[in-house]
């Protein structure tokens, strides 16, 4: 990680934000979301969701953001069956059919995209398309199954094995719906959703970034797919990661900065200096040993430890460090 001596919404020309565990959390807004958007914008950085969700399309994703007190509208919104509709249109020829394993976000990427949707093998269908849909049903899986098994292309909007349920739970997502049709005919999707590159080129094409700031909740989607991407990223402490999993990161899931929360926007972030044995940001040191002294913004704090931690790979002190924190 390192530091940045001016807002990112000053410094970056778009951010491109994951929704559930940034902006809301199921349907409940993350407290000072809105708030720290609106200022954002203000600063001059304009706004961009990008999302895994297929289930939703683009026009509904915006109703939910205005809903929690985010001013969207279809054309803010990226979501990984858009990526995976411009895939399918630039390898099949115009109109060609595609058999939808999913729901209505899917179906209407695909015909933006010149793309006719269908929903049985019988079609004989060029590609299957498979994307997260609460009411999935075996029926439609097994038809994907035929035309893959037939020689259809296949590809999967996303890969997340789980997504979030009410009361920190969680629920089967599009990763392991997949392993149906995976399982049943051997064939590999192509993943078009975060981590992947082609949710990264639809936002950056659609939004026309220069230098775009991707913030997130996930190590293994938001984070990992900037770094994929060549792009910087802002982790937030609101939704799935915690200060225990970012201390574990491995290398290509590192974030450039974190914060509490989508306020790391609008506030400059302490460097982490080096001296050759401490480790210091903000009011926060670490010892060549990893014990942690000081006061201050605890995020400084975890910003110190992780990068000592990295160094020294000693995660066991690290993790007995971090409690010092209270995060």
């Amino acid at each position: 990680m390192r530091g940045i001596d001016r807002p990112p919404a000053e410094v970056y020309d778009v951010g491109v934000l994951d929704l559930d565990g940034v902006i809301y959390v199921g349907h409940d807004p993350v407290p000072g979301a809105a708030g720290a958007l609106a200022k954002a914008r203000a600063n001059g950085m304009r706004l961009a969701f990008a999302t895994n969700n297929a289930s939703r399309t683009p026009s509904a994703t915006a109703a939910l953001l205005t809903e929690v007190g985010v001013p969207a509208v279809a054309d803010d919104v990226v979501t990984s069956a858009q990526a995976a509709a411009r895939l399918l249109a630039e390898r099949l020829p115009a109109g060609a059919e595609v058999l939808v394993v999913g729901g209505m976000g899917l179906r209407h990427a695909l015909r933006a995209a010149g793309l006719q949707p269908v929903s049985t093998a019988a079609h004989r269908p060029a590609a299957v398309v498979q994307g997260y849909s609460p009411g999935l049903s075996y029926d439609l899986m097994a038809e994907g199954c035929q035309a893959v098994a037939g020689g259809a292309l296949f590809v999967a909007s996303n890969g997340d094995t789980t997504i979030p349920g009410r009361g920190g739970t969680i629920r089967p997502g599009n990763g392991s719906l997949v392993q149906v049709i995976r399982t049943a005919t051997q064939v590999d999707p192509i993943v078009t959703g975060k981590p992947e590159l082609p949710l990264h080129r639809e936002t950056i094409l659609r939004t026309g970034a220069e230098r775009p700031l991707i913030v997130g909740d996930r190590l293994d989607t938001d984070i990992e797919g900037a770094n994929n991407g060549g792009a910087d990223s802002l982790l937030v402490l609101t939704g799935v990661t915690d200060p225990h999993a970012l201390l574990a990161a491995e290398t290509h899931l590192r974030p450039t900065y974190v914060s509490a929360d989508l306020s790391g926007l609008l506030t400059p972030h302490e460097d982490v200096r080096h001296d050759g044995a401490a480790y210091t940001c903000g009011g926060w040191t670490v010892s060549p040993d990893l014990e942690l002294s000081g006061g201050g913004d605890p995020v400084d704090g975890l910003r110190a430890l992780c990068t000592a931690v990295w160094a020294s790979g000693d995660l066991e002190r690290g993790e007995q460090a971090l409690a010092g924190l209270g995060l």
